[in-house]
């Protein structure tokens, strides 16, 4: 949940990126850390395993400035995807107010994606958190890996990962494409959620719905690997 600390006059949020293992979600952090500018961005955080790393970092939105006298400071996690790290990826879902799922768009990975997201709603039951609770908790999905020979098509992802119509995006987050929506996206749904629940440091809606997104520099495309 968002955390409010009133001396400093800020809000926390906890935005996690999820999904299979190689998807692309630390692409996406790598990207997003290297185009937010400096001035705006924490240190970029690695806690490296035998195979895959959990980042974060957190960031001051440039453009979103003050929410009812309170600064918004975002701080974005990836988890490490590979099955026998469940319990990481449970500690680091812990508290989260947002979610993003980076599904990957290989034919191969298709039974990858699916696992994924079943583990993701495994880990949130397991938290005590209730469906009405877990319905409320923002949820952006990322096709990535587009530009991909043969990757799979939009509508079977949709049908098998987003039948409820959450946000959603194409991306190649190697080139930045869809990259910098994602974030936007889930920062937008995450705000709005603060401002129709509990612990709103006095919010009106207006305030939200009219604030400018958050600025990511122009992408440069980055070698895929």
């Amino acid at each position: 949940m968002a955390l409010i600390n009133h001396r400093a006059r800020e809000i926390h949020f906890k935005v996690v990126y999820f999904g299979p293992g190689s998807g692309g979600k630390t692409t996406n952090l790598r990207f997003l850390h290297d185009r937010l500018p400096a001035a705006r961005r924490g240190r970029l955080i690695s806690i490296a395993t035998d195979h895959e790393r959990t980042l974060f970092f957190d960031f001051l939105p440039v453009d979103l400035g003050q929410v009812n006298g309170f600064l918004t400071r975002f701080h974005l996690y990836t988890v490490p995807g590979q099955v026998y790290y469940r319990l990481s990826r449970r500690a680091v879902l812990q508290g989260a107010d947002g979610l993003v799922f980076v599904a990957d768009s290989h034919p191969a990975r298709e039974q990858a994606n699916i696992d994924s997201l079943d583990d993701l709603a495994t880990h949130m039951h397991s938290m005590g958190l209730t469906p009405v609770q877990l319905e409320r908790i923002p949820r952006v999905f990322q096709w990535n890996k587009r530009d991909l020979p043969g990757a799979l098509p939009v509508e079977r992802l949709r049908a098998a990962l987003n039948p409820q119509a959450a946000p959603e995006f194409e991306a190649v987050a190697c080139e930045g494409r869809g990259v910098s929506e994602t974030l936007r996206t889930i920062c937008k749904a995450v705000l709005g959620r603060l401002v129709a629940g509990e612990r709103a440091p006095a919010l009106q809606p207006a305030m939200v719905a009219s604030a400018p997104r958050p600025t990511v520099a122009t992408p440069v495309p980055l070698p895929c690997p």
